[in-house]
């Protein structure tokens, strides 16, 4: 009892506190030297000069917080000079001047040694922060309009746009940095991991200059780097871009759950109850005491739940876009890690462009089944931005863009495209046309309910609606469906197709599976949590998916994409996994016939293993036939001898020698560059409107259409959906010419593709009858002349299929009779055929007109 101290103490002054405290702390570490025998490491100890810079800096910090609340409150008058300060104001006042003269002198450049190691110094990191508050609260962008007004200070309006919706993420422009500091951007490449927590520190103080009490929302403020200008492909990155800022862009194909992360833990030691930490928490490895600085006990240590932090944590599998890989290579994919508020920025399927840390940990497994050391690589994500909703139109610049509307108003525009899928095919001018709509696609629509429906709801159920349920989405993209003998080039369109649109997934019939196609549910080996991996029509999202060898598929398989096709979504029920995952891209699929070779003489059922309900969502079926016509035969072969001849690596493009490409329209295609950024930019840039369009028309053809599927039941089956097919073909050659809304010609256009495709599809003998029966809509942008060329050439076939069934041997000529061609055109509702026969079509395909004997002659070389 003799040890007690009963005497009273006046209060104590902070200063007073703190060397008290620092005399208890020495004597406690001299007895438990004594008593123990060990001598405490100094390393686990504050100096006398490391506590009074903490002291200081804590004072500083209390000092600015608490005038800046007296200043908010109005409570201190903002006076010229010292009057009205107390002391310790014009202390701190004077310190802190002293603080800035020392730092503004600070030279950034004088770097010694690693930039980590330099960036851990107190000076630098100074120097940084001040150079960030003042980039964020003076960068001003100019007033575009030129209205005069004064410039607009960016970030700080930025500040205030995150703080009034409570998020904790302040975007800044790459370039904006390099623009006020360049020494700070280019550090921020070398070494983001030192420089992101000086930034973050920034903007967490530059917040509290606008609103001193956010601290209390958010303890942390989050800078989140945008338009980084070098971005590196998954395939490329290598140990050099280890520690290193990087920016990638791919396809998510796998996301696991939110986990919560230990952001800064506090241990409890067990022995002794000493609280020990805060420790900030790395992402390579778990970061605890070795040894209890009190009793130097080495455990067990608990984790206080009380004060310890944690952060959302989440991983996704970023995957090579799929127009991106180089022939013959398998995708690429790296692990990338979400945190705090970037969690759930991404979905399955979805392409986004993410710019973080490369960074690499110590992969035990991996060590396990080796024998040496390997490192696992993730990248920590500091800004992800999806890219689903926008086309590369950064591919497209000023130059492209002037060429590109000058090209929209030129004639022949919607030929030149056309000519312009696959120009080193020869013919198969129906399947170019639809290959080339269903590139350029339709407008997707939502159509709104009715809110007099969502109030009966509500009053009936005494729920309010879902806002799900305000809106029902009908697709824009075509689908088609390419079907025909072998050897027809079906597969080189899937081939170009997938060479040319900016998103494309190519897949077979034979190697694809359900789950392949739609998603698959696998469980993750880190986690051991189910988790879902897209397949080829979820990453060919906004996109198009090819599928070859369409009817080598399954049923069972052939069945799931039926979603995918019409409401373009795939419907997810696995493993207690229930979602709906987006598959908005077009279908182009090629099959073979039954018996190998399409026979024309039985139905389209007959010929096809495939059921209504899938041959219904195709909005265009295409029947590639390959018939014996000694005039289309001649014209392929010299496009094939052609086509050698240019393609040698040695060949001169402008040697007369080596005979031109000839194209079916007999325009000049585009270059595969100019076409393919036609197609972004039109993609992008317009939506045409059905506004003032002969809905008669439609509603007619329609009409007619159904009573003769009714009628023959040998072709492709006619519904509603091909209603809809209609408009979408016609927005799509709408869009084809860059305008604004659909006309008449873009809906005979589209009729003619329909009308085309619903005749190509029936046997032959109701294909004849159904050619008379339509040929107001199929003869549309067609002139006179390439008309009676056709029925020329058809005549030139039945005579030779006729030669060949009598056994007369093939001759070089064959003739046709002048009456027998004339009373054909008047089918056509043509009489006078002067003009066809001194036209340049007529001669150059090596016809010739004898009056004598009122013959057509046409020669085979």
């Amino acid at each position: 009892m003799g040890q007690l101290d009963d005497e009273a103490y006046g209060q104590m002054s902070f200063d007073e506190r703190m060397k008290a405290e620092r005399v208890i702390r020495q004597r406690r570490r001299q007895q438990m030297e004594e008593a123990q025998g060990v001598r405490i490491p100094a390393s686990l100890m504050l100096s006398d000069d490391e506590e009074d810079a903490e002291l200081h800096v804590w004072k500083r910090r209390k000092r600015r917080k608490r005038r800046r609340k007296e200043q908010a409150d109005g409570e201190v008058e903002e006076k010229e000079g010292f009057e009205g300060m107390t002391a310790e104001d014009r202390e701190f006042i004077a310190s802190d001047d002293e603080d800035d003269d020392d730092i503004e002198d600070f030279d950034l450049s004088a770097q010694r040694g690693a930039l980590q190691d330099y960036l851990s110094l107190d000076q630098p990191r100074r120097k940084l922060l001040k150079e960030f508050i003042k980039f964020l609260t003076t960068f001003t962008v100019e007033d575009e309009g030129g209205s005069g007004r004064k410039a607009v200070p960016l970030y700080i309006q930025r500040i205030k746009v995150m703080c009034s919706s409570n998020r904790a993420s302040l975007r800044v422009n790459y370039f904006h940095l390099t623009q006020m500091c360049k020494q700070m951007a280019m550090w921020l490449v070398d070494a983001p991991t030192e420089m992101l927590e000086i930034l973050d520190e920034g903007a967490l103080a530059a917040t509290l200059n606008e609103f001193s009490e956010y601290d209390s929302i958010h303890s942390a403020i989050h800078v989140r780097i945008t338009d980084l200008p070098i971005e590196d492909s998954l395939r490329d990155i290598r140990q050099a871009h280890l520690d290193g800022f990087i920016k990638v862009t791919g396809v998510v194909t796998r996301r696991t759950g939110v986990f919560p992360q230990l952001k800064s833990v506090v241990y409890t030691c067990d022995r002794c109850l000493v609280q020990m930490g805060p420790y900030q928490q790395g992402q390579g490895s778990e970061v605890k005491p070795a040894a209890c600085f009190q009793c130097q006990s080495k455990g067990p240590f608990s984790v206080n739940p009380d004060l310890t932090t944690y952060e959302s944590y989440q991983r996704i599998s970023l995957q090579e876009s799929p127009g991106s890989v180089p022939a013959g290579r398998l995708p690429r994919s790296k692990e990338v890690v979400l945190l705090a508020d970037l969690v759930d920025m991404a979905r399955p399927g979805e392409e986004v462009e993410v710019t973080g840390i490369y960074k690499h940990n110590y992969d035990a497994v991996a060590n396990n089944k080796q024998g040496f050391p390997v490192f696992s690589t993730v990248i920590v994500a500091n800004y992800v931005a999806k890219r689903e909703e926008t086309l590369p139109t950064n591919q497209i610049d000023e130059n492209d863009e002037a060429e590109i509307v000058r090209l929209s108003k030129t004639e022949r525009i919607g030929d030149r495209l056309i000519a312009s899928i696959a120009p080193s095919i020869c013919g198969h001018l129906p399947v170019k046309t639809a290959i080339c709509l269903s590139l350029f696609g339709g407008n997707a629509k939502h159509i709104k309910q009715d809110r007099r429906q969502d109030l009966r709801r509500m009053l009936s159920s005494d729920n309010a609606p879902s806002s799900q349920s305000h809106s029902h989405r009908i697709r824009g993209d075509i689908n088609v469906l390419l079907m025909g003998d072998p050897g027809t080039a079906k597969s080189q369109f899937l081939k170009f197709v997938e060479k040319t649109a900016h998103r494309a997934v190519y897949t077979t019939g034979q190697g694809a599976s359900a789950v392949g196609l739609t998603a698959a549910v696998r469980k993750d080996p880190v986690t051991k949590e189910w988790t879902l991996d897209g397949g080829a029509l979820v990453l060919a999202d906004r996109g198009v998916c090819m599928i070859d060898e369409f009817d080598k598929m399954n049923d069972k398989d052939r069945t799931s994409i039926h979603e995918a096709m019409e409401q373009q979504s795939i419907s997810i029920s696995k493993a207690g996994i229930v979602t709906t995952l987006q598959a908005r891209c077009a279908i182009i699929a090629a099959a073979n016939p039954i018996k190998g070779r399409y026979d024309a003489s039985v139905s389209f059922a007959h010929n096809v293993e495939l059921t209504e309900p899938i041959l219904s969502r195709f909005d265009v079926l295409c029947v590639v036939r390959d018939t014996v016509h000694p005039a289309e035969d001649e014209m392929l072969a010299k496009f094939v001898v052609a086509s050698h001849m240019r393609s040698h690596p040695d060949a001169d493009p402008d040697d007369h020698a080596v005979p031109k490409l000839e194209t079916a329209n007999d325009v000049e295609p585009l270059d595969q560059s100019l076409f393919r950024k036609y197609i972004i930019y039109a993609r992008s840039k317009c939506n045409p409107r059905l506004s003032n369009i002969d809905r008669e028309k439609i509603i007619r053809v329609y009409g007619e259409l159904r009573a003769a599927s009714k009628k023959y039941h040998s072709g492709m089956p006619m519904g509603v959906r091909h209603l809809e097919s209609i408009l979408r073909i016609a927005e799509a050659h709408a869009r084809m010419h860059l305008r604004s809304y659909v006309r008449d010609d873009d809906v005979d256009m589209a009729v003619k593709v329909i009308v085309d495709s619903f005749i190509g599809s029936q046997k032959l003998s109701v294909a004849r009858s159904l050619t008379n029966t339509f040929k107001k809509f199929i003869t549309f942008k067609k002139d006179n002349n390439d008309l009676l060329l056709y029925l020329l050439q058809n005549l030139i076939g039945e005579i030779t299929h006729f030669q060949e069934r009598m056994g007369r041997p093939m001759t070089n000529a064959v003739e046709v009779k002048c009456d027998d061609f004339e009373t054909r055109a008047r089918t056509l509702d043509i009489i006078d055929l002067h003009d066809f026969y001194d036209s340049r079509q007529f001669h150059r395909n090596k016809f010739s007109l004898d009056m004598d004997r009122r013959v057509i002659v046409r020669r085979f070389t």
